[in-house]
């Protein structure tokens, strides 16, 4: 039976074929360039609807263990590899990459040309697509990946945000942070109750009256899935506390900040997926390589959609001056800013970077400084 790849423009990428159950599973087909990491990737509740191209050329290596987890079940609605791996018998294998994938119902299509899929996306963009295991119609193919909603306008942090309050570590005695949850990674929890901070993980439905009366030293504001556009429930609530308690936020949560004080966004071509995005914090001239995985960024003070110089430049906003701090070196778009004037400042990429690099982890040290 055939195995195939189909994008929305009539682009087809062939596997061999397969034996099994007829399933398929659409979604925005993007792609990750990371070399490793790549159950912590499916498991990120922000590939929540999307397709993921693995560009590495051999994907479950060292098998798949509970400690890679990035939460509760996998996110990813199917994965597309040059070769899957199965490999049960690394050091710290607790399973075998694809048979996982298969026992979490995951379509995986391998024994593709991935460097054509990628270099397909990098120059007509991320796109609708399905990938397609069994005997399947061409023209049934098509229309399930034209009846498949576009990520753009997509609310998609109310399908991976927590029914209730969640309290974490709340006998510590670091400071109490309140994290409006749209998809918040383990590996960012467990940075933050490394640290004995006492963390609340809040629906992202809740409103800045119900944050502020938490009395929290902080607000965090999560990554998650999605349009940040589509979210202005959440930036209401997010403007509600600006200026009231300090206010600190990683890749949707950066976005959700910008817009919260009235910059915009926009989608990128084809996004920042992968583990090795140089990222300058101009204050200090410091270059760290970093985790990524986002398909939105922010745009510029003059409209402008990537940064030209290294200058700290700047936005005026409702809530005084917003600094820029961060800028990416692939393609000059924002990665972070400060507003030191309401203490609030915001991160684009992944600092926790599970499974890594851990350049940037000083980052969580940096906000709990913020709090005195």
């Amino acid at each position: 039976m055939s195995a195939f790849l189909l994008l929305e423009d009539g682009s087809r990428f062939e596997g061999p074929p397969t034996a099994g159950e007829r399933c398929y599973a659409t979604g925005e087909v993007v792609f990750n360039t990371a070399m490793s990491g790549y159950q912590e990737a499916v498991t990120d509740p922000s590939y929540r609807g999307q397709i993921i191209v693995f560009t590495y050329p051999h994907v479950g290596n060292y098998g798949v263990s509970i400690a890679a987890q990035e939460s509760d079940r996998v996110h990813a609605r199917a994965v597309v590899m040059r070769e899957g791996v199965d490999r049960e018998d690394a050091p710290t294998a607790e399973g075998g990459w694809l048979t996982w994938l298969g026992d979490c119902a995951v379509p995986a299509l391998d024994g593709v040309d991935t460097r054509a899929i990628v270099r397909h996306i990098r120059d007509k963009g991320a796109m609708r697509g399905g990938v397609f295991l069994g005997d399947w119609d061409g023209e049934e193919a098509r229309a399930l990946v034209a009846a498949e909603p576009r990520i753009d306008g997509l609310d998609l942090a109310c399908e991976v945000t927590p029914d209730a309050m969640i309290k974490i570590n709340p006998g510590g005695t670091g400071p109490r942070i309140v994290a409006l949850d749209t998809g918040i990674k383990d590996s960012i929890v467990a940075q933050l109750r490394d640290r004995d901070v006492r963390l609340e993980l809040h629906p992202c439905t809740t409103s800045a009256e119900q944050l502020l009366a938490r009395e929290p030293d902080a607000v965090f504001l999560a990554n998650g899935p999605g349009d940040p556009a589509a979210l202005d429930h959440v930036v209401e609530s997010v403007r509600g506390v600006i200026g009231k308690v300090p206010v600190f936020g990683i890749c949707l949560g950066h976005q959700l900040l910008c817009r919260a004080v009235g910059l915009e966004t926009f989608k990128l071509p084809f996004g920042h997926r992968g583990s090795n995005h140089p990222v300058k914090q101009l204050a200090t001239g410091r270059i760290d390589i970093t985790s990524q995985n986002h398909g939105f960024a922010v745009v510029g003070p003059g409209g402008e959609l990537t940064i030209e110089g290294d200058e700290p430049v700047r936005w005026e906003t409702d809530f005084g001056a917003a600094e820029l701090s961060h800028l990416n070196l692939y393609d000059r778009t924002v990665e972070g800013l400060v507003l030191p004037e309401v203490g609030a400042a915001t991160v684009q990429y992944h600092p926790e970077a599970g499974p890594g690099p851990h350049d940037a982890r000083y980052v969580f040290d940096d906000f709990l400084k913020m709090l005195g």
